[in-house]
């Protein structure tokens, strides 16, 4: 009978209940990892976006700028988007009719729409996280609650047997435990992956932030602020 026993044996004695859980435990891992990957090659791309923001800086323009920040063409570029986001709001701010928002000054309409600008590049990074996040919370107790239910069938087929021996009770004890070990094996990539993607997100958005900062110097005061430069005055002061 222990021959008998397996993966194949639980899919095929479990039930419907055993064979769902099973399929959804299935769909769940290959939601996580296509997340996990596709998110994790965007964040890739992003670092690689970000490194040519000195490429911006050096430009002899606006427009040069803001071409030279497209090295990895054919797909979204928040850095660059950012900053055609903020030379459309200093040409909005200058050369449109009188409107409310000219109660505002450049500095703070460009810090508005700056910030807008970011916040959509943030959403854009997050979306497929709380997918993954919900997979990895909730993976360990659908393996469980097939564990249970296989545990419950075996003990009601041993039942019918008129058998309780403990080489009789093992086996199918055994087997039942593999869903929960499907559960961690689906639960424990998804963990592992939402916790990089957070770190990468967060590392991409503290890179639009410093942007920003930037850009907002340059289209409010026509210069770039120098932060290393401030960062040794401060020091020399202390």
């Amino acid at each position: 009978m222990n021959e008998q026993l397996g993966l194949f044996h639980m899919l095929q004695s479990g039930g419907f209940i055993i064979g769902m859980t099973a399929i959804a435990l299935l769909v769940m891992s290959i939601i996580s990892w296509t997340v996990i990957i596709v998110k994790g090659l965007g964040v890739q791309r992003a670092k690689k976006q970000a490194a040519a923001l000195q490429n911006f800086w050096h430009s002899t323009d606006l427009a040069h700028g803001i071409r030279a920040l497209d090295n990895v063409p054919g797909h979204t570029n928040p850095f660059k988007q950012l900053a055609v986001e903020g030379q459309s709001a200093m040409q909005h701010h200058r050369h449109s009719d009188k409107q409310l928002h000219d109660t505002l000054d450049l500095s703070d309409w460009m810090t508005g729409s700056l910030s807008n600008a970011i916040d959509d590049a943030r959403d854009r990074l997050s979306h497929g996280l709380a997918l993954l996040a919900s997979i990895g919370s909730t993976a360990p107790f659908v393996g469980l609650f097939g564990t249970v239910w296989g545990i419950y069938h075996a003990l009601l087929t041993i039942s019918d047997a008129g058998s309780a021996g403990l080489d009789k009770v093992a086996g199918p004890v055994g087997e039942a435990l593999i869903m929960t070990a499907f559960g961690l094996v689906v639960a424990i990539p998804a963990v592992l992956g939402y916790n990089a993607l957070v770190r990468g997100n967060a590392f991409i958005v503290g890179k639009l932030n410093r942007f920003a900062y930037d850009l907002h110097a340059y289209f409010v005061t026509g210069t770039r602020i120098e932060r290393p430069q401030v960062v040794r005055r401060m020091g020399q002061q202390g």
